[in-house]
């Protein structure tokens, strides 16, 4: 298996070599780049419908399995089994280390130069695939565009391409993978805008297109079938106020998934043993499913039902079935569950199953939309088109989760063939995107990240920071003094430099207190001093120093945050040289000015 696995790998590795480095050495680096997207494209598609497909079959074979052995009514310990399988995939064939979540992809970004290995691609594939397809609380939207960026990633590296292009080809992979598992060429794009590349340029439009555009056709032609059908007369003016509530109530409930997500993940990481986790959240998560049982799987099927008007599929095999007021029932059981999904979720992939939470995103906002208009068409406040609202409610809780209001308002009007919804879809996602970001301003992939002090800044910050080291950029032509120098030493100094500070160091090169001009432009004028005042006495022993190895990301920040202009920098605590913000403004754009010039 391991030699089959091997053979597979390196057989596409030297094919995909072999024809890039074909047409990077004979065609213009633009036109070689559009080949290289339309190479990731298409494989991010082949990635994505083998992924489909895969998820499909097993959750076939799984419940005619059950089925089989007359245990129907026991489908919801199908999840348990999943997150059981995930773990032994991980075990055998990973070496027990798999890295999920996107936020994983932001930080190979801004801190790995856009390094993904390769070994992604198959394990996410296989631990996502046997996760979802057994049941488990979420999608397949994260594994799909971690295996594309992946594949961008490694044929960027395979052709030693910079690490410019390395995250183009990366942010190239992402978007085929959300167009393909979507049918969305255009969402996909805004995808990797939105959440991988904050800045747009057409340099990375093009290839970002081709990518989507080459994925979804693929998709298409290997997974026919649409995600849903909405069927709508558009929206009325009528309604406004009721979309505006939506949107108010969708970033609220986008806080509550973020905020409750990165507890739970806390949490789950408290239990240090794999078996007694995949235990605690297995069996929490099927107890869910028992008593609120559209929790299974990735929650699809419950949205094509409230679509279709089957609104009370939703309490079929639940203990909910025994009250008569339906309508009432439905209410509560619907809360309900927008409550609990995101803890199934987050019990799936903490407990040892792979997935992500675009699609409980999804879920939850249908629900929330179907929650608003059956309230108020049930109290008689008004009569509301439901299907238009359970759509556009899938915006709004995406926007607010992921941070990506664009990527809800095309995601959701392409899925469903819903543009005609375009205006409550912008108010909607909107307003959900400014609550969520008001009161938790990281997104739930970037929310971890922030606490460790990671932050993702502008695409030009990152490429810089990526391709410099703190040491390449300290300076060391201040002239250094000893505390014991009298001023007058210090004033024959002034006339050898041109700079206006000075490190005071002691016999051993430490560093121990610093002058500026400003501090002895004063006493300057007073030569009476001159050999009575000693540098020691006049010094300054509070100041800021960072590390040598300090990352130049946390250099930025300090800078910002002490509102400084230079930073002493130390190597084992002794003196080596400053950090100045306007020599690192200065490099950063003739850094980027140069990066622009090698690309014409």
């Amino acid at each position: 298996m391991k030699l089959s696995r091997n053979y597979i790998k390196l057989y596409l590795n030297l094919t995909a070599k072999k024809i890039l480095a074909y047409l990077k050495q004979r065609i213009e680096y633009k036109t070689f780049l559009i080949f290289a997207s339309l190479f990731v494209g298409v494989f991010s598609g082949i990635a994505a419908s083998l992924l489909k497909n895969l998820v499909h079959y097993i959750q076939h074979e799984s419940h005619s399995l059950f089925n089989n052995f007359g245990i129907k009514y026991l489908n919801s310990i199908i999840p348990l089994i999943g997150i059981f399988l995930s773990i032994l995939i991980v075990k055998i064939f990973f070496d027990g280390k798999i890295i999920k979540g996107l936020g994983n992809v932001i930080y190979s970004i801004v801190r790995k130069k856009s390094d993904l290995p390769a070994s992604k691609i198959l394990s996410h594939l296989l631990t996502s695939g046997v996760t979802v397809g057994m049941g488990g609380s979420a999608g397949l939207e994260a594994p799909i565009v971690i295996i594309g960026a992946s594949i961008g990633s490694n044929v960027a590296k395979e052709l030693k391409l910079n690490y410019k292009t390395r995250t183009l080809l990366l942010a190239c992979g992402s978007a085929a993978g959300i167009s393909a598992i979507f049918n969305s060429p255009i969402a996909g794009v805004i995808f990797a805008f939105e959440v991988l590349l904050p800045e747009v340029t057409v340099y990375s439009f093009i290839p970002l297109l081709i990518a989507s555009a080459s994925s979804a056709v693929l998709s298409k032609m290997l997974y026919s079938g649409q995600l849903f059908y909405l069927v709508t007369e558009g929206w009325h003016l009528y309604a406004i106020p009721y979309y505006i509530i939506l949107g108010v109530i969708c970033g609220f409930v986008s806080l509550y998934m973020i905020k409750t997500s990165h507890y739970l993940e806390h949490l789950m990481d408290n239990y240090t043993k794999t078996i007694k986790k995949a235990l605690f959240g297995g069996i929490v998560l099927c107890s869910l499913i028992v008593i609120l049982p559209p929790l299974f799987g990735e929650g699809y099927s419950t949205v094509i039902s409230l679509l279709a008007g089957k609104q009370q599929e939703l309490l079929n095999n639940s203990v909910f079935q025994i009250f008569k007021n339906k309508e009432i029932t439905l209410l509560v059981f619907v809360a309900l569950i927008i409550i609990t999904k995101v803890f199934a979720t987050s019990l799936t992939i903490g407990s040892g199953g792979n997935g992500g939470i675009i699609a409980p995103s999804l879920f939850t906002g249908a629900l929330t939309g179907f929650f608003i208009a059956t309230s108020v068409n049930y109290l008689g406040i008004s009569e509301l088109n439901t299907a238009n609202f359970i759509v556009v409610g899938m915006a709004g809780i995406l926007s607010g989760v992921i941070h990506a209001p664009l990527t809800g308002i095309f995601l959701i009007a392409e899925v469903t063939g819903g543009y005609s919804l375009i205006v409550p879809l912008m108010i909607v996602a909107a307003l959900s995107f400014f609550i969520s970001k008001h009161f938790h301003k990281d997104s739930i992939y970037t929310t971890t990240l922030a606490e460790k002090g990671i932050q993702f800044r502008s695409k030009k910050e990152s490429f810089f920071i990526n391709d410099l080291k703190t040491e390449d950029l300290i300076e060391n032509d201040f002239i250094a003094l000893k505390p014991n120098m009298t001023l007058r030493m210090l004033a024959e100094k002034l006339t050898n430099t041109r700079r206006n500070l000075f490190p005071i160091l002691d016999d051993n090169g430490v560093l121990i207190g610093i002058i500026t001009l400003d501090d002895i432009r004063e006493v300057m004028l007073d030569k009476e001093v001159y050999d009575v005042l000693l540098v020691g006495d006049i010094m300054s022993q509070y100041f800021d120093s960072v590390d040598i190895k300090t990352e130049l990301f946390e250099v930025m920040e300090h800078f910002e945050e002490k509102n400084i202009w230079n930073l002493p920098v130390t190597n084992c605590g002794k003196y080596v040289g400053f950090l100045s913000k306007s020599n690192i403004f200065q490099k950063y754009s003739t850094h980027w000015a140069n990066q622009e010039k090698e690309e014409i």
